[in-house]
């Protein structure tokens, strides 16, 4: 049986990666600040995107964001492991994004997974490293031109 503990720890966690989803989803990258720990390493490489700290990633997400006026961060249930004050975490999400092409919107989706590594801090549990792991893209427009990581 789980303990009040590890239940509770369970639920925040759960509710830190849906708070990752919707301020992605708003534009709003100052509350990544309380999400990630200051010093998180994250890697969206595996779908063409930027790796590094995470003032390195907020100023990525805004400006490779700003070419989709529509897109959505869909969770499965994670998968969580506690260990202590630290725990990870493998969760699926299911992206649909929309771009312009030709004057029309044009949908397509990538599903990945959220490898994460968290810890507890006095704040609550923080993700402190996440790996993007590419499972799929469909109906992704062969001329996309992403943007630079480096640029």
């Amino acid at each position: 049986m789980l303990s009040h503990r590890v239940l509770s720890d369970r639920l925040e966690i759960q509710d830190l990666l849906v708070a990752y989803c919707e301020a992605i989803d708003s534009g709003n990258w100052e509350v990544l600040d309380d999400i990630f720990t200051p010093d998180a390493y994250i890697d969206y490489t595996s779908v063409g995107g930027a790796k590094g700290n995470l003032q390195e990633i907020k100023s990525y997400l805004a400006k490779a964001l700003a070419q989709f006026p529509t897109y959505q961060h869909m969770l499965g249930l994670p998968q969580i492991k506690i260990d202590g004050d630290t725990a990870t975490a493998r969760t699926i999400c299911f992206n649909p994004m929309t771009i312009d092409k030709d004057g029309a919107p044009h949908v397509f989706f990538v599903g990945v997974w959220y490898v994460d590594e968290l810890r507890r801090t006095d704040q609550g549990w923080r993700i402190a490293k996440r790996l993007e792991e590419l499972s799929y893209f469909h109906n992704f427009p062969s001329d996309f031109k992403p943007v630079d990581p480096d640029g």
